[in-house]
């Protein structure tokens, strides 16, 4: 069974498919158990996704990516995803943040933070979340106050990939504090991870995307030049608003490489088992069950794919990306859901794939804006 065929993928996008679904099988699968039992970030499979050019790709060509676009980003994340959830973040995360850069940056930003990156010298980050803040923008407690020509930074941040790994982060900060207009008072800036100041240590133990990782920054006093500021001051909410629009597509393939990993390997397990004198499969309600999940799947997909084509074409992109988030992040669980139910008490195993997909898609659901925040969007911004 193999549930992502390249017909609903466009044209110019499917080589980049398979060439990540060569690497998947070549790097990720055969791996993927044992980096989440272990809990260990994928230092080797990183090295291996720089030199197959297939992470930080979407950075431009002007400084040293592919310049991959929407559709090619969807297309090998749901082949990566597939293969499994925490190595496929690892290298998703590796260039996190760097599109709000080179979109609204500096040339003289990109050179000496961005190039690094898509040559696979250095890593990123993107520090948005705290510890007590999640979904709410407009909420976030960290500061940045100019102080002659320097920020000041104090605060915390929480959930941050690579906050330990990389280089240098995309910080978002409060800059104002005008309680009028609350979304003017965000800006992003460029904080290197060895500046005086930035203090990063891993969460502990997570229970799903385990080969992946996330920090806890502390900053006091942390002082950063004043040209390391993204853009324009007060314009950080606007800017990381349209940027996670282009990330819950990407969720969105992660929503959909995890069911379909939920579905083939379910659809092997019950054409194998057999019970009572028959294999699983052949027992109606369990073909109604399977049916079930590949419609499910198959809408979910189709929608995901709608979606990116108008993120893609800027049409009504908040709306669109919300869609198309919660449907492909709410169907990974539920066919998780169906498929530990028809493995049955292996299903608890932790050498069963099941148990690991089953524990990763908890994850999808709440990152990029919890899904009870995207039907706000979708109700919000419905045409």
């Amino acid at each position: 069974m193999d549930l992502l065929d390249d017909s609903i993928v466009p044209e110019h996008a499917r080589d980049i498919k398979a060439e990540a679904r060569e690497f998947a099988r070549e790097h990720i699968e055969p791996n993927a158990q044992e980096y989440y039992q272990a809990g260990e970030y994928p230092e080797e499979i990183l090295e291996a996704g720089q030199e197959a050019n297939l992470v930080a790709q979407d950075i431009p060509e002007e400084w040293g990516g592919r310049g991959l676009d929407l559709p090619q980003l969807l297309a090998l994340t749901e082949e990566f995803y597939r293969a499994d959830a925490g190595i496929a973040l690892t290298l998703q995360l590796a260039s996190f943040g760097c599109e709000l850069t080179y979109e609204y940056g500096t040339d003289e930003q990109c050179e000496e933070y961005i190039r690094p990156v898509a040559e696979g010298e250095q890593r990123s980050g993107l520090g948005v979340s705290e510890p007590d803040t999640g979904s709410d923008l407009a909420g976030m407690e960290t500061t940045a106050e100019k102080d002659g020509d320097e920020y000041v930074i104090n605060g915390e941040k929480y959930w941050i990939g690579n906050g330990v790994e990389a280089d240098w982060i995309t910080l978002y900060a409060r800059t104002g504090d005008d309680e009028s207009n609350p979304y003017a008072n965000y800006s992003l800036f460029i904080v290197p991870t060895d500046t005086d100041g930035y203090e990063a240590e891993h969460i502990p133990e997570k229970m799903a995307m385990r080969a992946s990782k996330q920090a806890h920054i502390e900053l006091e006093d942390c002082r950063i030049p004043e040209e390391n500021l993204i853009g324009e001051e007060g314009e950080g909410f606007w800017m990381l608003a349209d940027f996670f629009n282009h990330g819950r597509i990407a969720v969105s393939g992660h929503g959909i490489g995890l069911a379909a990993a939920a579905i083939e390997s379910t659809w092997e397990f019950v054409h194998d088992r057999e019970q009572f004198g028959r294999t699983i499969s052949d027992f109606q309600a369990v073909q109604h069950g399977l049916s079930d999940m590949l419609i499910e799947f198959e809408s979910a997909r189709s929608l995901t794919w709608r979606a990116c084509e108008k993120v893609q074409n800027g049409e009504n992109e908040g709306y669109w990306a919300a869609l198309s988030k919660t449907n492909a992040t709410e169907t990974a669980t539920s066919v998780a859901e169906q498929g530990m139910q028809f493995h049955g008490g292996r299903s608890i195993l932790d050498e069963r794939r099941i148990a690991r997909v089953y524990r990763d898609v908890r994850i999808p659901v709440i990152y990029e804006g919890a899904n009870e925040i995207q039907r706000n969007l979708i109700y919000g911004q419905a045409p």
